[in-house]
């Protein structure tokens, strides 16, 4: 009765809220051992973030996740949440494309940041979303994790400064 309810709820919130309100979360089946409830784990080769809920449960969301030689594992944490942040392109970003500004404010169209950004205590990155839906499920950024705009709104509410995040290849 549950899994019908489930396919319904979506599928009236499709109807009335249109399809880029509907989440792409999955809540599934979790048991990857030493993984603690409230943590969130990157899996790179999946391009899926879990956040643990404990007792064999996670929200399973699709991301995009570091090119090739540019993704990272290990651990970190969230040390900041912004809603609509500034980017600045890091230096190596700007290499690449030195035709970038030197900023973009939040909010702007073209800011690849997205709606919402939580920034990593191992270096220059960051969970956030993206103004470019269609690179998640790929690997494709610096080492970032890109998320839908509407699932990193969804995620952002879920989790606090010093949550823990854990990457695996």
């Amino acid at each position: 009765m549950c899994r019908y309810f489930n396919i319904f709820s979506v599928f009236v919130a499709f109807l009335i809220l249109g399809p880029a309100t509907v989440l792409s979360a999955e809540l599934v089946t979790f048991h990857k051992s030493g993984v603690r409830s409230g943590t969130i784990l990157i899996d790179n080769s999946e391009r899926r973030l879990y956040f643990v809920l404990g007792q064999g449960r996670a929200i399973r969301y699709k991301v995009a996740v570091g090119r090739n030689g540019k993704s990272w594992t290990g651990r970190a944490h969230i040390t900041g949440k912004y809603v609509k942040p500034d980017w600045s392109p890091s230096s190596e970003v700007r290499r690449d494309h030195p035709n970038l500004p030197l900023l973009i404010k939040g909010g702007a169209a073209n800011n690849p940041m997205g709606v919402a950004a939580m920034t990593l205590s191992n270096g220059n990155y960051a969970i956030h979303g993206t103004n470019r839906p269609g690179s998640i499920g790929r690997a494709v950024s610096y080492g970032c994790i890109r998320m839908a705009n509407r699932d990193i709104s969804d995620l952002f509410q879920r989790v606090g400064v010093r949550t823990p995040v854990i990457a695996i290849p």
